[in-house]
């Protein structure tokens, strides 16, 4: 039964119905690596096609998959939550309204929404004054307990050297415009212009940046980190380094403390608004979260799990994906919501592993092994992540199972035209009609997707390398070739 070709006791069955030919990489590709100087035995690849293997090298090994690994979690997450699944965000309140005055506290409480930016929280704001509140006389509370740890972000040590990077964001519940600060950078001879966005209360932007002859595109290469500097309730962010004159470049940065962020955008937004704020924006501890009494003033959601699901794959998204991954471990469909919590563990369990455990019960419910998987964030943001090529190849089988197998495949990248695949295989019968998910990290290159090939038969394809010598390119054009193989070949083509 297809749905069960990874179990333990099966797979050595497979390798024998295969027949020692699939073990052999096509020749081009077996050049390519050698020319490269990978090893094969740093490579690992699945092509299925229907219920015939057409090639597996290497299927058994568990692998850093990098981002590939986001196909795991977002079609665990279709299922799991539904493709109409929301997250939100409420504002709540016990307080009594009396002549524009809330007596008492407002929370804002975190639901995962992905969509959370400075616009949504402008018109749940906008709400307020439209109920006619104009002061908070007690404080805004920011709830943030729907995952646990709350604040993973301080908890996690930096992935590389640009903790700063849009890439890196640490997601939390309540999460508000990826917490990041947008800049635009512009010089002219030895003057520079900066403008940073949102704006926040008491937050400004400087520049110590050293402006040389140097080509625009090249602008990173004399980028330093960007640091802040605190002075009393007032924030500066710095930049250093050197930046080519006559140049103008936008960038987004994540240098401030969340709390700092959520706070100096509220502050903003509600004065903007014409209210005031009487008491102090803290955190809820675990003790202190929104009241279950606690009425709804106003709400945002998220777009449906469908739509979100498009810019996860399509851009690679960290963030979105460890969200989504959190989000599984907190968090069910409701009809009317969109999303409602999930009963509290009594184990005090962290959230990441109550994820893992929902991921692991969906793959067991298909028949896939969990051999030598390592979950850590779901996004493939990770060191430690494993999984062997062939459990990826078996998600995507029971994806094309899935009652959301059309809104899976439409959150893939597709061969030279958009997301990560955009400028690959232009010249190949792959483009246009190959949905292929990316991944990249220092040491390793994968690819994981559907490739139809010359008779227009759909295949499953799924390739890692794990080896120093995949940088700079030479790893993605081992995968490219081999997509590009199987998208050549027809019903009795074998390697």
């Amino acid at each position: 039964m297809i749905r069960r070709l990874l179990l333990p006791t099966l797979l050595a069955g497979l390798l024998a119905a295969a027949g020692a030919a699939h073990a052999i990489l096509p020749e081009p590709i077996r050049q390519m690596l050698q020319a490269a100087n990978i090893p094969q035995d740093a490579v690992g690849v699945v092509v299925l096609r229907g219920p015939r293997t057409l090639l597996w090298h290497g299927g058994e090994r568990s692998m850093q998959p990098a981002s590939t690994m986001k196909l795991l979690t977002t079609m665990a997450a279709l299922e799991q939550l539904g493709p109409v699944f929301r997250g939100r965000t409420e504002l709540r309140s016990e307080a009594e309204l009396v002549k524009g005055v809330l007596h008492g506290d407002l929370y804002l409480r975190g639901g995962a929404d992905s969509d959370l930016n400075e616009d949504a929280l402008y018109h749940m704001l906008q709400a307020l004054r439209n109920q006619g509140i104009r002061k908070i006389k007690g404080d805004i509370v920011l709830d943030r307990q729907l995952f646990q740890p709350a604040r993973l972000d301080a908890e996690l040590p930096a992935f590389d050297e640009y903790p700063y990077a849009y890439y890196n964001v640490v997601p939390d519940a309540l999460l508000v415009n990826t917490n990041l600060l947008k800049l635009d950078m512009e010089s002219s001879g030895n003057r520079m212009k900066l403008v940073l966005m949102p704006a926040l209360d008491k937050v400004s932007v400087a520049s110590e940046l050293k402006l040389i002859d140097a080509p625009c595109a090249d602008w990173e290469a004399g980028w330093k980190a960007p640091e802040v500097e605190r002075r009393g309730g007032k924030l500066k962010v710095v930049l250093r380094g050197t930046f080519p004159k006559d140049c103008s470049k936008s960038t987004s940065i994540n240098v401030l403390d969340r709390h700092d962020y959520l706070e100096r955008l509220l502050r903003t937004t509600w004065g903007r608004l014409g209210g005031s704020l009487g008491g102090e924006v803290r955190e809820a501890g675990a003790d202190q979260a929104t009241p279950a009494g606690a009425r709804l003033l106003s709400a945002h959601q998220s777009r449906t799990l469908a739509e979100v699901l498009r810019d996860t794959n399509k851009q690679s998204d960290n963030t979105l994906a460890h969200t989504l991954f959190l989000s599984l471990g907190s968090l069910e469909a409701d009809a009317a919501l969109g999303s409602k919590p999930l009963p509290p563990e009594p184990s005090g369990q962290t959230t990441a592993a109550r994820a893992n455990l929902a991921v692991r019960n969906w793959m067991s419910e298909r028949g896939i092994d969990q051999q030598g998987l390592v979950l850590e964030n779901g996004s493939g943001l990770s060191r430690v992540e494993r999984i062997r090529p062939a459990q990826l190849a078996a998600v995507l089988q029971a994806a094309q199972r899935s009652l959301w197998a059309p809104e899976f495949a439409a959150s893939l990248p597709i061969a030279a035209l958009d997301g990560t695949m955009r400028k690959r295989l232009k010249d190949s019968p792959a483009a246009l009609r190959a949905r292929l998910k990316t991944g990249s990290l220092s040491g390793v290159a994968a690819l994981a997707g559907f490739v139809p090939d010359a008779a227009n038969q759909q295949c499953v394809v799924v390739a890692m390398i794990n080896d120093a010598h995949a940088a700079n390119g030479a790893g993605r054009a081992v995968l490219d070739a081999l997509v590009d193989w199987v998208a050549r070949s027809d019903a009795n083509t074998l390697p």
